[in-house]
């Protein structure tokens, strides 16, 4: 079965959604239960900013200058972190823009971490229990489409997303979790 360590559900915040945009905050959950979230202070040339975005999140320019760590401090924490895992972004184009902005401004190789699309830790965990119960691998499709439009409708009536990458992390964790829960209670059917 799937080792909860080794999974992670990662999500930015970031300064716009424009090309010159930049992350300025970062978290993590992972599926054992540990987790972080850090307030990233741009580098110089970071000078990106859109006031829209800024009030979608609640995080300000001064903010991130006073209370975030510098951005070699955060990239290579999240190296010695994350190396290693499987991790999973619900936008990992967007995520992975930023992810590599990060590293590489702070000297380190841009592909140091890779991310996923969480979609592919949901078929993961489904295909696992499926797979573990002896379900007639003829039905996986369907009941793993019916799970996730279950667990879908149940993650909607939670309401618009945080906006705030720890919370969003969070919530990636809780949507996974849900989901294997729905495919052990469809496998034991079985």
């Amino acid at each position: 079965m799937t080792c909860l360590t080794n999974i992670v559900f990662l999500d930015f915040e970031a300064s716009s959604l424009g090309k010159q945009s930049y992350p300025i905050e970062v978290a993590w959950a992972f599926a054992s239960g540990e987790e972080e979230s850090h307030l990233i202070r741009p580098a110089e040339s970071w000078t990106d900013w859109d006031a829209k975005a800024g009030r979608i999140h609640g995080i300000s320019r001064e903010q991130l200058k006073s209370e975030g760590r510098s951005l070699e401090d955060v990239a290579q924490r999240m190296v010695s972190v994350l190396t290693g895992r499987s991790l999973y972004a619900t936008a990992p184009s967007w995520d992975g823009k930023w992810l590599s902005k990060l590293l590489r401004a702070a000297g380190l190789p841009r592909h140091a971490l890779r991310l996923e699309d969480t979609e592919m830790a949901h078929k993961r965990v489904m295909r696992d229990v499926l797979r573990t119960a002896q379900v007639p691998a003829d039905l996986h499709r369907t009941l793993m489409q019916d799970i996730l439009a279950q667990a879908q409708r149940s993650d909607d009536e939670l309401g618009a997303t945080a906006h705030r990458a720890l919370a969003d992390a969070q919530r990636e964790r809780r949507l996974w979790f849900d989901i294997r829960r729905r495919a052990e209670e469809v496998a034991g059917q079985f």
